[in-house]
């Protein structure tokens, strides 16, 4: 493998990470949340934290999507704009 072909292996994975990092830890919090708040008034209702869950997804995506993902475009610009490099 090539030096440049695993450095961008390597920056494609840990801009994946930033960018579905923050998004899973908001959805983590709120389901923990959620099954505490279960928990302290007895509802066993398994589907209860979900639509909580898919908010907090759609507010973090919609709010801090362009901050979380603009990352994400500028590795592929780089990949688009170098990649005769990566053919050869």
């Amino acid at each position: 493998m090539d030096g440049s072909l695993g450095s961008l292996f390597s920056s494609a994975l840990w801009t994946a990470i930033g960018g579905v990092l923050p998004i899973l830890l908001a959805a983590t919090l709120v389901g923990l949340a959620m099954g505490i708040l279960q928990t302290a008034t007895s509802i066993q209702e398994q589907t209860l934290s979900f639509l909580p869950k898919i908010l907090v997804v759609l507010f973090v995506s919609l709010f801090w999507g362009t901050t979380l993902f603009s990352p994400l475009l500028k590795l592929a610009s780089d990949i688009f704009g170098n990649l005769e490099s990566f053919i050869k």
